[in-house]
């Protein structure tokens, strides 16, 4: 799919056929190995550490799991259905016509459609799939989905409840959302090869999007429901995995071993980070999670958490490879750690 270049007229998606000749079972075979890895480290690390006994807290996991699946699903639902309407209700060029032409303005102006899409990060990435069927480049989809679970009007208002205008953490978070949302966009638009940022499940689908509107341009209803059906396979698997993962993390890490550190100013940044990423609470209420520790905490470290969390949690990765590729993953989570350990630092030394 060549998505680097924008014109009047929808891109065509060309999978790349060198990278379809892989056998995906072998991919779905090495996740579910890793996975398994993971799940058994981390039952080793739970036996050895101290506190409640295993069956406890693989059913606390269980429990954390289904509240978190149970708190993201109608987010999920309700951005496969904004999806649907962006790409098929929405006539051709109708968002288009008031995009700015340059490249930079319009990653700008899409990192604050999150404003006028009142759903959590779960959501967005739906959405955000629905954009690019429609013909977004992969940098401007990027710039959406980074900003918009922290420009969410119910995120400002959380955010607000929750600090009012303490020590800055609400301006912090809007200009650091903004801002590093902004900073990704441009790094992705510099890749040589846009292609390569997508996955060949996703680019199938583009595909399968275009060939519905040539040969069903007029039936907009199974148009809608068919695209439902293929988001709704797509987003699930993965935001199961992700409530999974979420919930056993949480029970099976040590959580006093994190807090210790937390407690040195010092390591408070980097404490929150991981915290941030373990937890995976929905954008839309994570600042009154976060509210609990500001007494022990720094701001800086607040802040680091609220920006993280959205963006990069285990739960939001799962879901962002339906899309992108392992190494866009790990270039989004490089870049969004070092910016909220940047942003952390700077909000500690004017608190």
């Amino acid at each position: 799919m060549r998505v680097s270049e924008r014109t009047a007229t929808r891109p065509s998606y060309e999978p790349r056929t060198q990278r379809l000749d892989r056998d995906p079972r072998l991919a779905r075979v090495g996740l579910v190995l890793l996975g398994v890895l993971v799940v058994a480290g981390l039952v080793a690390l739970a036996i050895a550490s101290p506190g409640p006994a295993l069956p406890t807290r693989l059913q606390d996991g269980l429990t954390l799991s289904i509240s978190v699946l149970i708190e993201s699903m109608p987010f999920v639902v309700l951005g496969v259905l904004l999806s649907i309407v962006v790409q098929v209700w929405v006539p051709p060029g109708v968002i288009e016509r008031w995009m700015p032409r340059r490249a930079w303005a319009r990653r700008m102006v899409l990192s604050l459609l999150g404003m006028l899409v009142p759903v959590c990060e779960c959501g967005n990435v739906p959405f955000a799939r629905g954009l690019m069927m429609r013909g977004f480049t992969v940098p401007e989809t990027l710039t959406f989905l980074i900003a918009a679970p922290i420009v969410n009007p119910i995120v400002i208002i959380t955010t607000h409840q929750a600090f009012g205008f303490d020590d800055g953490i609400l301006i912090a978070r809007l200009l650091g959302g903004f801002a590093v949302a902004n900073l990704i966009g441009w790094l992705y638009s510099r890749h040589p090869d846009p292609d390569g940022l997508i996955t060949e499940r996703f680019a199938a689908s583009c595909e399968f999007a275009q060939d519905l509107d040539g040969a069903q341009a007029r039936d907009r209803g199974r148009r809608s429901l068919a695209q439902f059906v293929v988001e709704l396979r797509a987003v699930l698997p993965a935001l199961i995995i992700g409530s999974a993962l979420a919930g056993a993390v949480q029970v099976l890490v040590p959580r006093d071993a994190l807090l210790a550190i937390g407690s040195n100013p010092a390591l408070s940044i980097i404490a929150m980070i991981i915290l941030a990423m373990i937890v995976s609470i929905c954008s839309n209420v994570d600042s009154f999670f976060a509210l609990s520790f500001a007494s022990t905490f720094t701001p800086g470290s607040i802040v680091a958490f609220l920006l993280v969390g959205p963006l990069v949690d285990v739960k939001m990765l799962a879901l962002l490879r339906t899309t992108f590729r392992t190494k866009v993953l790990g270039g989004l989570v490089v870049i969004v750690v070092l910016f909220a350990i940047a942003v952390g630092s700077v909000v500690n030394l004017f608190a």
